[in-house]
């Protein structure tokens, strides 16, 4: 999705760098790319680079992203930002630190429905939020067959199912309501048994296929998602936004876990009867992009990107959002063990 992204917003894509030499080479070819390496750190070297992407799997994020700045390279960062709040900390102190531009890779903030609907709630539609209910589900529909084990099973590592989707969400909730100041939650796996790649024998993975949690906001009002990879025939992702004053609902498209680059949107406030279609502006559809439905949301990210390059700072999503997000994340975690209610400081 990157790739293609950056070269749809006029950038020079001129090196790509993967563990393995074979999978680099592939993509330089698919993407006409000049340079392949297989360490990073020589890639940083190269006195054309201006901007990195990373996309390695969360446990390289945080000496990625420092070695990247230390080299004077502007960042986009994926998500899960890193592996947790103490990596998260540093790798926003280090971007706050440069002249650089750093952001984190929540394009979804981007999709249009969610656009609109940060306008809505900033113009009042809804007053006061009273809570926002978040459910995603979706599953395998021929039963669960284990796989051979990759690191995306291991929760140490930043694998799981809240890490990789609920991150997308509790990023939205902050982007909407602001501050999160006390998380409950809990994860749990149902189907956590891999295929042991040495010896073909069975090992638990000790990533989460399902979770859920409540968060308060600084300015009022409560969010619960209840999230699961792990229900076979699910209906896919709703959100439920009810305030004072007005309701909002983006409601289930298809069994997608993302939402659509171009959604749709119900409301309903005071004065009304029942729950209507709100249109969303043409001035919010401004890319549609048929090879993949997240390269739209991705490509606008970029432009914030390609606008913070140019004017000397780091737009939102930036390193400062990956970091409160990783907050929640690891205070989702700690709630499961412990059973008890998790305050996030106020930085």
């Amino acid at each position: 999705m990157h790739i293609p992204a950056f070269i749809s917003e006029g950038l020079e894509v001129v090196a790509v760098c993967a563990s393995r030499q074979e999978r680099a080479q592939d993509a330089a070819d698919t993407f006409s790319i000049p340079n392949i390496f297989t360490d990073y750190r020589e890639m940083l070297n190269m006195e054309s680079l201006d901007a990195v992407s990373i996309a390695s799997p969360p446990a390289l994020h945080h000496q990625m992203a420092i070695d990247s700045l230390d080299a004077g390279k502007h960042v986009i960062c994926e998500k899960p930002f890193a592996l947790n709040q103490d990596e998260a900390y540093d790798m926003w102190k280090k971007a706050e630190g440069s002249e650089l531009t750093a952001m984190i890779a929540h394009e979804f903030r981007f999709a249009s429905a969610r656009m609109r609907t940060k306008e809505l709630i900033r113009e009042g539609y809804i007053g006061n939020l009273h809570m926002a209910l978040i459910s995603l589900a979706n599953g395998p529909r021929n039963g669960f067959t284990p796989r051979p084990i990759t690191s995306r099973d291991y929760a140490e590592q930043g694998g799981g199912f809240l890490w990789a989707l609920g991150s997308h969400y509790i990023d939205c909730l902050r982007d909407w309501f602001g501050n999160i100041i006390s998380v409950t939650g809990h994860v749990q796996t149902h189907y956590g048994e891999r295929i042991n790649q040495d010896d073909d024998g069975v090992i638990n993975a000790t990533s989460d296929d399902a979770f859920t949690f409540t968060v308060q906001f600084e300015q009022g009002g409560l969010a619960t998602m209840n999230g699961t990879n792990a229900a076979p025939f699910g209906s896919g992702a709703k959100v439920e936004i009810y305030g004072s004053d007005g309701t909002l609902i983006t409601p289930h498209v298809g069994t997608g876990v993302n939402p659509p680059a171009h959604g749709s949107l119900l409301g309903a406030n005071k004065g009304d009867k029942q729950l209507e279609g709100i249109s969303i502006p043409d001035r919010l559809e401004t890319v549609t992009d048929d090879r993949d439905d997240r390269i739209g949301p991705f490509r606008l990210l970029v432009r914030e990107f390609i606008k913070g390059v140019n004017e000397g700072y780091s737009p939102t999503p930036n390193f400062y959002d990956g970091y409160k997000c990783q907050q929640v994340l690891d205070a989702v975690r700690v709630s499961s063990k412990t059973g008890v209610r998790i305050k996030i400081p106020m930085d």
